[in-house]
């Protein structure tokens, strides 16, 4: 049975569910706002903290390990931040559980407490030259926590926002999830510009990174009040009220889901490449690479992610009116054709050319993130919604995601090639076309249910 059906949901209403099949949810404007706040503010907290991380990963490559070869403790920081992604399957399968069994709010409930906390130690841990090995060592440790509890948040955000969105336009609410990562590592990108412009370095590398890190608990608690406010989602409470919830989601996905699973985990791929290596590694791949001015690069990628924020609802809309194949296919192609020379051309060195092609970059990844999250949610049925969503997206960015900036400085010194992240995109781009080509149009259709 579809989830399209008529459910009172008013704040403080009971959990009964009456129905007429086929129609849409009753679902007032005041409650899908407070839904869109709270999807927001618990997926900007985990990616505030993504961005702070790789904008200063030169100074955290300086706090955290030993002072020798440069590209060696940069590669130990992108390491770290690789490392901590390789936990995240995990997490999705336990987030999943949660989100699937228990239902989506105590999901994400959880796991906005755990981001927010272990953000908040980062700023607390003394560096190496006052405790030695332990510094990288507890780094890794917190990156681990909060690697396993960003699992849960894009999967539960997303799922949450689609559950709740009118039919005709779950593209664009579910573009509020993509849209709140992009504005977490916009705040860090101004952030870091800020710390570097108005700090000496020596003040940066003792104290100055770790402001950043320290904001991550207040605005968790705000995200966990406003979610602790809020019932589940038609779609589930309908799910529970008939006591369909399946025991073991896991189970049940592999055993009945395996062609989704594998194509949405393709799908994914793109994503998980290009939304690192586009808008996180950037600033470092300027700084370093290209001998770009730290703040200007800081500076371009902020303009970038402004514009990104602009055109992921748009491209929300248009999957709405055109379909998810068409869109996340476009993506692919482009991605294809025009990354390499985009590449070519930063190695200008005009900021102006620089600032063009990061634009003309995320405007690209838009087309395929302002789509990917109602397309994900939409592949899977009611009951293992949150887990084929949270296990597909999360182990295609652990092996793929966490590492793009560790293996696009690795490829460039391999290489000795800068257009090495360029090629590393164009064959993400070629996985993420090739799954999209064998999965069916997911718009303008009921949610599956069961």
């Amino acid at each position: 049975m579809s989830n399209e059906s008529s459910v009172a949901a008013a704040p403080g209403s009971p959990s009964h569910i009456s129905h007429a099949p086929g129609s849409q949810p009753e679902v007032s404007k005041d409650t899908r706002r407070r839904v869109v706040t709270a999807s927001f503010i618990g997926n900007f907290v985990e990616w505030f903290d993504y961005a702070v991380y790789g904008y200063l990963a030169g100074v955290i490559s300086t706090v955290f390990f030993p002072e020798s070869d440069r590209q060696t403790a940069l590669l130990a920081t992108f390491g770290v931040f690789a490392i901590s992604f390789f936990v995240r399957p995990l997490g999705g399968f336990i987030w999943g559980h949660i989100g699937d069994k228990l239902g989506r709010k105590q999901a994400l409930s959880l796991s906005i407490v755990l981001m927010s906390v272990a953000t908040f130690c980062i700023a607390l841990i003394p560096g190496y030259a006052t405790i030695g090995v332990m510094a990288p060592i507890l780094l890794l440790l917190v990156r681990v926590v909060q690697g396993f509890s960003a699992a849960g948040e894009y999967a539960g955000a997303s799922a949450f926002l689609v559950e709740y969105a009118p039919a005709n336009r779950r593209g664009l609410y579910a573009a509020v999830v993509p849209a709140s990562t992009a504005a977490g590592l916009l705040l860090g990108s101004l952030l870091a510009a800020l710390l570097s412009s108005v700090l000496t370095a020596e003040q940066l590398n003792e104290w100055g990174w770790r402001l950043p890190f320290l904001l991550a608990a207040p605005m968790g608690l705000i995200g966990r009040y406003i979610r602790t406010k809020l019932e589940d989602t038609p779609a589930f409470r309908e799910l529970a009220a008939k006591d369909n919830a399946v025991k073991a989601p896991a189970f049940a996905m592999f055993r009945t889901y395996r062609k989704q699973l594998i194509i949405a985990t393709g799908a994914v791929l793109l994503n998980a490449v290009g939304f690192y290596v586009i808008l996180s590694y950037m600033p470092t791949y300027l700084s370093e690479e290209l001998g770009f001015g730290a703040t200007e690069s800081f500076l371009a990628t902020t303009i970038a992610l402004a514009s990104y924020i602009g055109f992921i609802f748009l491209t929300g809309m248009a999957s709405d009116r055109f379909g998810r194949k068409r869109m996340l296919i476009t993506a692919s192609v482009l991605f294809m054709l025009l990354t390499v020379p985009a590449f070519m051309l930063l190695d200008t060195r005009n900021f102006l050319v620089i600032v063009l092609v990061q634009i003309l970059l995320g405007g690209m990844l838009t087309l395929n993130d302002g789509t990917l999250p109602s397309f994900l949610a939409e592949l899977f049925p009611t009951k293992v919604r949150y887990t084929g969503f949270a296990v597909s997206f999360n182990l295609s960015n652990a092996l793929f995601g966490g590492t793009a900036p560790f293996m696009a400085t690795l490829l460039i010194g391999m290489t000795h090639n800068q257009l090495a992240p360029g090629w590393y995109l164009v064959a993400a781009a070629l996985v993420s076309l090739i799954a999209v080509l064998f999965a069916t149009e997911t718009s303008k259709k009921p949610l599956l249910q069961d």
